[in-house]
């Protein structure tokens, strides 16, 4: 169902003010070929109206040659600000930006929030970003969760199906994803809703099995029959099974680059309003799935880079998997039960 512009308007005053726009802040719009004109339109009226400076920094496309689709995940190279020190400096000299066009994964992000600009991604269609409009029961849910995680020692995984993961921590700190970014050099995304870490390096061990109904992305598919992924001190070694198995493993063979099956990011989905069932309703270029990352309960586990978690680790490929009906726990408390999303005070 489409949005209207009143709608979305709306939306946006509602993020920026969680965001904590001021009168008289700069706030610049990244966008690219690929921008959805109504997100930015609004976004644009928005932020003036809440008396902001508003810029846009239009940037073309990269990465043509490389890409599998035009999904901006499924290829994490270069970006278009590689390089392009002008355009750099322009956003560290902004207290917020928009990204419109997504800079996930690059040094040059890194170095503009370390500038204390804020960056918030929002590249969603807009009847997704309204649906899932954050709110800060929303960010109390991330942070309980994320404080956990910062605790624990490790994170242990397992389902009726097979899966049998351990997962040391303490390296890395735990990421908080609940939409709006309301703190200096703060980078979140609308929509989201899940807490994230990274194991400790080359530490992982165990067996990953993905049953139906999970999910590939930036494939964008459900599973449709067993996967089993065999797990060895951080890297997935072996990847088996039928017609998934294969799609998976043409698709990460093609970047060549044995960093692309070290395991990333692992956590778990908090976002109540996000449903599983929602990918089937897209195109697969309609979205870059984040319903499916951030449904209460499901376990996500990831392959590829660590460097947004302060690591060194960097490769081109990068495979979310967010999966139902597993078991997590933290030092042997659980937090989710079989897909279903403990309360904290279950959690006691």
């Amino acid at each position: 169902m489409s949005v209207s512009d009143a709608d979305m308007v709306r939306a946006w005053t509602h993020v920026l003010t969680l965001s904590k726009l001021k009168p008289g802040d700069t706030v610049t719009l990244l966008t690219s070929a690929n921008t959805h004109p109504q997100t930015l339109q609004t976004a644009r009226i928005a932020a003036g109206m809440m008396g902001a400076v508003v810029n846009r920094l239009d940037l073309a496309p990269m990465n043509a040659e490389h890409a599998h689709s035009r999904d901006s995940l499924a290829y994490l190279g270069t970006t278009p600000l590689t390089g392009n020190r002008a355009a750099i400096a322009a956003l560290k000299e902004s207290d917020i930006v928009l990204d419109l066009m997504t800079l996930l994964f690059s040094p040059e992000q890194a170095e503009i929030l370390e500038s204390g600009t804020r960056i918030l991604l929002a590249v969603e269609p807009p009847e997704v970003l309204v649906r899932l409009l954050p709110s800060l029961e929303d960010k109390a849910r991330v942070a309980a969760a994320a404080a956990l995680m910062a605790d624990a020692r490790e994170m242990t995984v397992t389902s009726a199906a097979g899966t049998d993961l351990r997962l040391p921590l303490g390296e890395f700190p735990a990421i908080q994803e609940y939409g709006f970014v309301d703190e200096p050099g703060r980078w979140d995304h609308w929509p989201s809703g899940f807490g994230l870490t990274f194991p400790n390096e080359r530490k992982a061990e165990g067996r990953v099995v993905l049953e139906r109904g999970d999910i590939l992305l930036p494939m964008k598919s459900y599973v449709t029959d067993r996967v089993e992924m065999t797990v060895e001190k951080g890297y997935v070694t072996s990847i088996t099974g039928g017609i998934d198995a294969d799609l998976l493993n043409d698709y990460m063979e093609v970047f060549a680059d044995p960093e692309a099956y070290a395991v990333s990011h692992v956590g778990w989905g908090l976002q109540k309003r996000a449903r599983w069932s929602t990918l089937g309703l897209y195109d697969r270029e309609g979205t870059i799935g984040m319903d499916a990352r951030a449904f209460a309960g499901n376990f996500l586990f990831s392959m590829g880079p660590n460097n947004e978690g302060g690591g060194s680790r960097t490769t081109a490929c990068h495979i979310d998997i967010p999966m139902r009906n597993c078991t997590v726990r933290l030092d042997g408390r659980e937090v989710v039960r079989a897909g279903q999303l403990l309360e904290q005070e279950e959690t006691v």
